[in-house]
């Protein structure tokens, strides 16, 4: 892996880091450290859900009745956390651009850490993933950074809503944070975005309780704000553009979420202009078969939803595309039906390699939809992400 644009600093720091994750001597810890040696495989991303270290975590048994923003922020208790920004983005004269900027938590022991006289002892470690997709140059880059909740490098907050690593971060605009600003720069590629929430947060599954098999406590709280309408710049190299466009948020914590049989999961957001959106995952199993629990929800214009179930939705891959890279075959073209949810949608990404090579490999990127909704023509944007495709080539990560 790369570390791009790094001040000598910075990389002392990043080396100090890298020295405290050995000595901690912890499972969380050990999947990065290893990441500086030889990539991973693609499906630990898998076991960033599982039990491995779980032992005194909260486990999501129950309906939590949200409150805002202190739902926002971090919940210490839960081992596994993630706030994810993704987006369709367009300049004035209509070229398309993709965006994600992902924080992670894992971590190490429940709670609040015990006080330590030094400032870099922590329970704690962030990581997160930066990439873009330019559909004119058919490209599309990702980078990676990590850090210890120490030291004032990483963290997160409620009240404000802040999460950061460095000089990457969300930030709250206003009290709720319906409203947020994005920066993340690799010294390749950078983002300076503005967020603004037009519809009020959306809670899934039976009070934010988002399971995924039929064990208790394998769950987790999940809450979206499934349409930022979006301003800002982003750069690529030299190239500065201003972009408008839409985003969606999605913050997800719990501690064992997935069952020993899992080997990936496909996630859908869309976005469609008739102003409904449509968030589905499902979660492949290593025997094949789709797990039963897998689910959605439906938004409808005035912030309504609707729980999908797995057998209220149908997708059905209509196109494959394999990474010379990680050797991965990768549906690239979904047809996505739903009765219950009165859609009928082509779903299609805006270039076939949106692969993330960082530390784990999976695919995410932007996406293009037409179809119907409620029976009538739609089109529409989102984003996908498939995990536990393949197996990493080993070598270097870079542009």
């Amino acid at each position: 892996m790369s570390l791009y644009g790094a001040s000598s600093d910075t990389n002392v720091k990043r080396v100090l880091i890298a020295l405290a994750f050995v000595a901690l001597g912890v499972v969380g810890a050990f999947f990065y450290w290893r990441s500086l040696q030889t990539p991973p495989l693609a499906t630990e991303i898998v076991a960033l859900q599982s039990s491995q270290g779980s032992d005194g975590f909260a486990r999501v048994i129950g309906a939590r009745e949200m409150q805002f923003p202190r739902d926002h922020g971090p919940h210490l208790d839960y081992q596994t956390e993630w706030w994810y920004y993704t987006g369709n983005l367009q300049t004035e004269d209509g070229r398309r651009f993709g965006y994600q900027l992902t924080f992670f938590r894992r971590g190490i022991t429940p709670g609040t850490p015990v006080h330590r006289a030094s400032e870099w002892a922590t329970n704690q470690i962030y990581f997160a993933h930066f990439a873009l997709t330019d559909v004119a140059s058919n490209t599309h880059n990702a980078s990676e950074i990590f850090s210890r909740g120490a030291a004032g490098l990483a963290g997160a907050t409620a009240d404000p809503f802040r999460v950061w690593i460095e000089n990457w971060s969300a930030t709250s605009m206003n009290a709720d944070a319906s409203k947020v600003n994005l920066i993340a720069d690799d010294g390749k590629m950078a983002i300076d975005l503005n967020l603004t929430a037009s519809k009020p947060p959306v809670v899934h599954g039976a009070g934010g309780v988002s399971r995924k098999t039929e064990t208790s406590g394998n769950a987790s709280y999940y809450v979206s704000f499934t349409r930022m309408p979006t301003e800002g710049t982003l750069r690529i190299n030299d190239d500065e553009f201003r972009v408008t466009g839409n985003s969606w948020f999605d913050h997800e914590w719990g501690t064992t979420s997935l069952g020993e049989n899992a080997a990936g999961w496909d996630w859908f957001s869309i976005q469609l202009d008739d102003n409904r959106e449509l968030m589905f995952f499902q979660i492949r199993n290593k025997d094949g078969s789709i797990e039963l629990l897998s689910s959605g929800t439906v938004v409808e214009p005035d912030g309504a939803t609707r729980f999908l179930s797995r057998n209220d939705v149908t997708i059905t891959p209509q196109a494959y595309w394999t990474s010379s890279y990680s050797q991965g075959k990768y549906p690239s073209k979904w047809r996505v039906t739903s009765a219950a949810g009165d859609f009928d949608l082509t779903i299609t990404p805006v270039i076939a390699d949106q692969e993330m090579r960082v530390s784990f490999v999976y695919w995410e990127g932007a996406v293009d939809v037409q179809g119907t909704s409620q029976g009538k023509p739609v089109r529409g944007r989102g984003f996908v992400e498939m995990t536990g495709y393949g197996l990493q080539a080993r070598g270097d990560v870079g542009y």
